[in-house]
């Protein structure tokens, strides 16, 4: 599931309008109907907000976006099985890092500052050859990295069979 559906399915379950999740997300009803439909980027902080107006949390948000069809939702439910606790962060920003790790202090967030650590962390190569490979449950990925860009990360993790089915979360920044 998508974000925007899964927020639209959460609103549902709750029974409150489109109006109702803005009064209490503090947002416009159109930038709520934009999510839905997946016509909007979100930051966290809009994730955060959302979370929290839906009565879920922000892992259970996110864990519901890459669940199987069918996935029975928990809006209220303070943890579920599928809580993602698992992240691996590829942002070269420190004080990005520090804030998306302030966001996510009640999941194992593991940090690395450019494309290519976070490849090596992924695969067990490189500098961390001598270690076992990561699986996360959820990549968050900082488009504009050094060296090599997040969209060539995403495209070799996409590309390759063991990682391919990871969801990945591009961050970006708006004013």
């Amino acid at each position: 599931m998508r974000l925007g559906s899964v927020i639209r399915a959460c609103r549902r379950q709750l029974g409150i309008t489109q109006e109702e999740l803005a009064w209490r997300a503090d947002m416009h009803r159109t930038y709520i109907a934009d999510i839905e439909r997946g016509v909007r980027n979100v930051t966290l902080r809009t994730v955060a907000h959302l979370a929290k107006a839906l009565q879920i949390t922000v892992g259970n948000l996110f864990a519901y976006t890459t669940a199987r069809p069918g996935t029975r939702l928990r809006v209220g439910a303070a943890t579920a099985p599928t809580e993602v606790q698992d992240i691996l962060l590829v942002d070269h920003n420190a004080g990005d890092a520090a804030m998306t790790a302030r966001a996510f202090k009640w999941a194992k967030l593991r940090i690395v500052h450019d494309a290519e650590a976070g490849l090596d962390s992924l695969f067990g190569t490189g500098r961390y050859a001598r270690r076992k490979p990561v699986r996360p449950q959820l990549i968050m990925l900082g488009p504009n990295l050094p060296q090599m860009s997040g969209l060539e990360f995403l495209r070799r993790v996409k590309a390759d069979e063991r990682t391919r089915d990871i969801p990945v979360v591009i961050l970006t920044v708006s004013e």
